[in-house]
């Protein structure tokens, strides 16, 4: 698969939606250019936390903040005094 995308002023491209598709590049996915004797290569940047990674990690810390028992939760959404 070829296609192609102009660099802007500010050095930005637009990588097309099929090849995003393709390779499950997802909004803020961290990616590389890396120079090989062929030209310049995008790749997903190896080491970079992953996008689920990131989620998880929140839900833990959220989880960590709550000081309420999962009964009083329920018992204040249901209205119940």
């Amino acid at each position: 698969m070829k296609m192609t995308s102009k660099v802007t002023s500010k050095g930005q491209i637009t990588i097309p939606l099929a090849m995003r598709e393709k390779f499950g590049l997802l909004p803020e996915t961290t990616v590389e250019f890396v120079d090989t004797p062929q030209g310049p290569r995008l790749r997903r940047a190896q080491g970079a936390v992953s996008r689920g990674a990131k989620i998880v990690d929140r839900m833990r810390v959220s989880k960590r903040k709550l000081t309420q028992r999962t009964d009083e939760i329920m018992t204040l959404t249901r209205g119940e005094d």
